[in-house]
């Protein structure tokens, strides 16, 4: 989800440590594997020095390989003002890591025969405006919609945080998309924010109800939650932040994080440990689904294409997914390799962390030639 915040000004001095271990993190697992996984520990502690800070908002990371968490640790503060620690169980609000959850819901209805990919949403929405004839599921999933960007409709003097209905009246109050529908790449916060809407819809259950009992039920992931702006109730909460001059600020809501389908899910490393490997399976939706999911429908740019709720690269010849989420006070970024089963995932709340060079220098830390 897009925010106005200022960016946040970090120095990263030691970030060059990764140039070139890639080589030497082999050469040390073969003489001596405690050290040398002692010795990455020390390396990744170095990339996140900036977040292991007694006084400031802090991370969570995980590093997984074939099923095995090889890196585990957490950093700095999950709540400043209570001084609270942040831990690997601390739940950050994922953002836009939300939409591959989203989209994973509509994957499980389709395999139930609730909805059809080709439905549009006229079908779901019969008062929605005639462009709504053209806008298909698929198309929401792979943000080739053209629906016009909420956070750019949205009253100017708005005070009361948007809701998943607010989002569809104002959709419902436009009358045309930016482009013809299915014909370009555009991201598109209100489509995650429609999916959501087609799965309480479509399932007659509430979105969060219908992810607890489909998705995080079954995989046990019992602490993942859609929290309301005043349920402060569960300490693994935290709460996010933003630099401003030398001094971070509480960020924690504003008035588009809210919204349910495209960035409202909470959760921590150990449960997204679940999550990954869950893909690796079955066990929520089949195959031909997955692939689906995981297959470029649209290009991006010319190095990366979008599926469902997964952005897909195809670097150095190895296919890396990954997905990022930036809201007010929160960045999170989930980066899957499938082939390699290796998996980094780092959670912040902190608006606007750099996590993508942070995500990269963890992983030369493994790979002779790591995709970039």
């Amino acid at each position: 989800m897009r925010t106005k915040l200022r960016s946040i000004q970090i120095l990263l001095p030691l970030l060059a440590i990764s140039i070139g271990t890639g080589q030497l993190a082999l050469a040390q697992v073969h003489s001596n594997p405690v050290k040398a996984a002692d010795n990455k520990a020390a390396q990744i502690d170095a990339i996140f020095q900036d977040y292991d800070r007694p006084d400031a908002p802090g991370a969570s990371v995980i590093v997984i390989s074939n099923g095995k968490v090889i890196f585990k640790k957490a950093y700095g503060l999950a709540d400043p003002e209570k001084k609270t620690q942040s831990s690997t169980q601390t739940n950050y609000r994922l953002a836009s890591c939300t939409k591959q959850f989203t989209a994973m819901a509509i994957m499980i209805l389709a395999e139930r025969k609730k909805l059809s990919y080709d439905f549009r949403l006229t079908d779901f929405f019969p008062d929605f405006p005639a462009y709504g004839k053209q806008v298909t599921v698929r198309h929401l999933l792979n943000h080739t919609s053209g629906l016009v960007d909420y956070e750019d409709v949205m009253p100017d003097d708005a005070k009361v945080p948007l809701t998943d209905p607010d989002v569809l009246r104002m959709m419902a109050q436009q009358d045309h998309t930016y482009f013809p529908p299915g014909s370009q790449f555009r991201y598109s916060n209100s489509g995650y924010v429609l999916l959501g809407l087609i799965v309480e819809k479509t399932s007659g259950m509430s979105f969060a109800d219908f992810l607890r009992k489909s998705i995080f039920k079954p995989l046990h992931m019992d602490h993942t939650a859609l929290y309301r702006r005043d349920d402060h109730a569960d300490h693994r909460r935290a709460y996010g932040y933003s630099q401003q001059g030398n001094a971070f600020v509480n960020t924690d809501e504003s008035l588009t994080s809210s919204t349910l389908g495209d960035g409202r899910i909470y959760s921590s490393v150990d449960e997204l440990y679940k999550w990954d490997q869950a893909l690796y399976t079955n066990r929520l939706v089949n195959e031909e689904s997955l692939k689906q999911a995981f297959t470029p429908s649209v290009q991006v740019d010319e190095k990366t294409g979008y599926g469902f709720g997964w952005y897909v690269d195809d670097k150095r010849s190895v296919r890396v997914l990954w997905h990022s989420g930036n809201t007010s006070g929160f960045t999170s970024r989930i980066h899957r390799i499938p082939e390699q089963k290796f998996s980094i995932i780092v959670l912040t709340n902190r608006s606007n962390a750099p996590l993508e060079q942070l995500v990269n220098a963890v992983q030369e830390l493994y790979f002779l030639n790591p995709p970039k």
